[in-house]
């Protein structure tokens, strides 16, 4: 009878331990569990206990912050870009030639030296030359010697270093005057080289 109650007793002490091991171990699992998903809503930003409300406020912060940010870069690209247009524009003035005439005087290289210059420093831009006359003489020899005049302009530009491929001619005679009048102040205005800039695409 006593080694009965005995072998009772050791099971019920064996059994007590188990259910003890058990229920720590299900405790631990469980702190594994909340501590994974609050580590998880770290991670993405949620604040644990936070409402629909709470992250809905915080993705639309987000989203003015990057907005505002995209608006700033926009506007410095814009600023920056108009800039070198005006720099440009002020480098590359037209230059004037003589009556039947495309050979480039000291005043013309002068200009095309400091519009080289430029050019060098900004690899990114390409020009045109348009080449112009007075109303003298036949449209046809006018374009011809428009051509003449724009291609002088080109070879000097190319002689100071700036590649040919960044350089277009064109010819326009004396289809677009600078000045419309009929006497020698608007002739001497319209027998030019005149320079378009254009950043590349």
């Amino acid at each position: 009878m006593r080694n009965s109650l005995s072998v009772s007793g050791w099971l019920v002490f064996v059994c007590v331990l188990s259910l003890l091991f058990i229920a720590g171990c299900t405790t631990t699992d469980q702190a594994v569990k909340t501590e994974s998903a609050t580590a998880k809503s770290a991670a993405t930003g949620i604040k644990s206990g936070a409402t629909m409300n709470d992250i809905l406020a915080e993705e639309t912060a987000k989203s003015k912050a990057e907005f505002v940010a995209m608006r700033k870069a926009a506007a410095a690209k814009k600023a920056a870009q108009e800039k070198l247009m005006a720099e440009a524009t002020a480098v590359c003035k037209d230059i004037h030639f003589a009556f039947d005439r495309y050979d480039l005087d000291s005043g013309a290289r002068d200009t095309l030296r400091e519009m080289a210059d430029w050019l060098l420093n900004q690899d990114g831009w390409v020009v045109t030359i348009e080449g112009h006359c007075d109303n003298r003489g036949t449209s046809e020899y006018n374009l011809a010697l428009g051509e003449r005049r724009a291609g002088a302009a080109k070879a000097y530009l190319t002689s100071l270093g700036i590649a040919e491929e960044r350089i277009t001619t064109i010819s326009y005679g004396e289809e677009r005057p600078l000045d419309p009048a009929n006497n020698e102040g608007a002739w001497t205005k319209n027998r030019r080289d005149h320079f378009v800039p254009t950043p590349q695409k």
